[in-house]
This record gives structure tokens, sequence and C-alpha cells, in this order.
């Protein structure tokens, strides 16, 4: 999971989200998936805080 890129990210996370959705899971298995989820949310922002630190550094080399 840590090696995919952000949409790769995005979509495994709406999979996971599909997936709590459904009916037929239990407990344990809705904690395992939550618990993914979770990982995976905190890289993406962690991607997006990555990204935003980059540009903001591109601009500042351009003043």
């Amino acid at each position: 999971m840590e090696n995919d890129n952000f949409e790769e990210k995005l979509k495994k996370i709406d999979e996971i989200l599909n997936e709590l959705n459904g009916k037929d899971i239990n407990l344990q298995d809705s904690v395992n998936i939550y618990k993914k989820g979770i990982k995976l949310l905190k890289e993406s922002r962690k991607i997006l805080e990555d990204i935003k630190l980059e540009v903001e550094y591109i601009n500042k080399d351009e003043e």
C-alpha cells in the first residue's frame, strides 16, 4: 500500500468505503477494514502535504 500513488490510494479508499457499506460484514472484519482505510487516508494526506510543500518551494524560487 505504501508504494501506491495517490490515485491508487484513493481508489482503494473508495473500495473500502463500498465494502464497509456492504451488509454482509461482521464487526471484526469491519474494524480491520476500517484500520486499512485510516492507514490509506494518513498516507494520502502525507502525499498531499509533500506536494504542497514542493509547490510552495517551487513558487518561492520563482519570486
